[in-house]
C-alpha cells in the first residue's frame, strides 16, 4: 500500500481538495487500547456501584482513587474514560473504511460487527428479567421491540433494557454522518470534522434554547460525545497525511469548543474535569495506537481487546446480581473476582459463538448477494 500513500510533505490547500486514496495506518496498539478501555469501563461501574449506590468502600478503589483522581486529575470513577477511548478508536479506525468502501458495504460491515452481540445481549436481559418476575419482562412489547433499534433512548421517559447501549446510538450517528459525507471525506477531508462540530453545536444550542417540550434531551449527550469520534478521525487524517497541520489544529480546536459548550449544557456531570480527562485519553491513544512493544502481544491483552465489545455489553448484566449474592457472605474482593470471572465466561461465549460467527455469516451472505446482483 506504500504506493497509495501521499507525499510526506504537509498537504497544501490545493492538494487538500483533490480526490485522495485513504492510506493504511498500522495500528499495532489497538488491542492494547481496547483492553485498557474495557478495564476502565469495568472499574467505572464497580466504583459507581460500591461508592455511590451502596455508600461503601473497598481498599482497591480507595488506593486507585488517590492516583487516578488525585494525582492524574481524571474524572471520578473514571467516568467516560473507557467510553472515550472506545470512541476515539472508532473514529480512528473507521474513517479509512468510510473513505474506501461504498455506502452499502460500509454500513453492512458495521452492522455485521455490532448487531448480533447487541441483540443477543438484549434477549438475554429480557429472559433473565422474565425469569425473575414470573414471566413478566417488566416493560411492554412495543417498548422492548424499540430497544432492538435503540429507540428506547428517544422515548419520554426513556424505557431501556440495556442502558450501556447509548454509545451505540452515538456510533450509529457517526457512521451515518460519514456515509452521508463520503464524497467530502474523499475530496476535502478536513471539512468533515469541522462540519460535524457545527452540527453538534447546532444540536446543543437547539436543546438549550427551545422550550422543554420541544427539546430532545438525549441528543445533547450524542452531540457531546461525537467530538470524541471526530478527534479520532482527525488523528487518522493527520497520520495519513491527508490534511495540512493547520487544518488539524483548527479541527481539534473546534471539537474542544463543542465539548466546552456541552459542559455548559450540563451534558457532563463532572464539569471541566472531563475536558482534562479527554486530553489525557487522547494523548494515550496518540502514544499507544501505533505502539508495537511486547505488551501488545500478550495473550491477555489480545483476549481483552478482541472480547472488549462483549465485555462492554454484558458487564452490567452480571455486576449487580453477582455483588448482591456474593458480597454479604464473602466480602467485596470475592464479589468483584466472581463478577469478573462470570463476565469473562459470558464474553467468551458471546464472542466465540455469537459475535464472530454471525459477523462472518452476514458478511459472506452479503458478498454472495452482491456477486449475484453484479453477475
Amino acid at each position: 500500500m506504500e504506493g497509495d500513500r501521499p507525499s510526506r510533505n504537509a498537504v497544501d490547500d490545493s492538494a487538500a481538495v483533490q480526490p485522495v486514496v485513504a492510506p493504511r495506518v498500522q495500528m499495532n496498539g489497538a488491542d492494547l487500547l481496547r483492553a485498557i478501555a474495557a478495564l476502565a469501563v469495568l472499574y467505572s461501574h464497580i466504583s459507581f456501584w460500591v461508592i455511590d449506590d451502596l455508600g461503601e468502600s473497598w481498599w482497591f478503589l480507595d488506593a486507585s482513587k488517590t492516583v487516578l483522581n488525585g494525582m492524574l486529575g481524571l474524572t471520578l470513577h473514571l467516568s467516560l474514560v473507557g467510553v472515550g477511548i472506545f470512541m476515539l478508536l472508532t473514529g480512528l479506525l473507521v474513517t479509512r473504511s468510510a473513505m474506501r468502501q461504498t455506502h452499502r458495504d460500509f454500513m453492512v460491515a458495521r452492522l455485521a460487527r455490532l448487531v448480533p452481540a447487541f441483540w443477543f445481549t438484549l434477549v438475554l436481559v429480557l429472559l433473565i428479567g422474565a425469569a425473575e418476575n414470573n414471566g413478566d419482562i417488566g416493560i411492554g412489547f412495543v417498548d422492548a421491540a424499540l430497544n432492538f433499534v435503540l429507540g428506547g433512548f428517544f422515548l419520554t421517559p426513556q424505557v431501556l433494557v440495556l442502558g450501556v447501549t447509548w454509545t451505540l446510538v452515538v456510533q450509529a450517528v457517526f457512521y451515518l454522518y460519514c456515509t452521508a459525507m463520503r464524497s467530502v471525506l474523499r475530496s476535502a477531508p478536513f471539512l468533515v470534522p469541522l462540519v460535524g462540530a457545527v452540527l453538534c453545536v447546532s444540536i446543543l444550542l437547539y436543546n438549550l434554547t427551545v422550550p422543554e417540550g420541544w427539546a430532545v434531551p438525549f441528543l445533547t449527550r450524542v452531540a457531546a460525545i461525537l467530538p470524541t469520534l471526530f478527534l479520532g478521525q482527525i488523528i487518522y487524517l493527520a497520520w495519513a497525511r491527508l490534511v495540512a497541520w493547520r487544518w488539524v489544529v483548527l479541527a481539534v480546536l473546534a471539537q474542544v469548543e463543542v465539548v466546552r459548550l456541552a459542559i455548559h449544557a450540563d451534558a457532563f456531570w463532572m464539569g471541566y474535569r472531563y475536558l482534562w480527562t479527554l486530553f489525557v485519553i487522547t494523548m494515550a491513544v496518540v502514544l499507544l495506537a501505533r505502539y508495537s512493544g511486547s505488551i501488545t502481544r500478550w495473550p491477555l491483552v489480545h483476549w481483552l481487546g478482541t472480547r472488549s465489545y462483549a465485555i462492554y455489553l454484558l458487564h452490567t448484566l452480571v455486576l449487580y446480581r453477582t455483588y448482591n449474592t456474593v458480597e454479604p457472605s464473602l466480602g467485596t474482593s470475592a464479589a468483584v473476582l466472581v463478577f469478573l470471572a462470570i463476565t469473562a465466561l459470558l464474553a467468551e461465549i458471546t464472542y466465540r459463538w455469537i459475535e464472530l460467527p454471525a459477523a462472518r455469516h452476514i458478511s459472506a451472505t452479503y458478498a454472495r448477494l452482491r456477486a449475484r446482483s453484479t453477475a
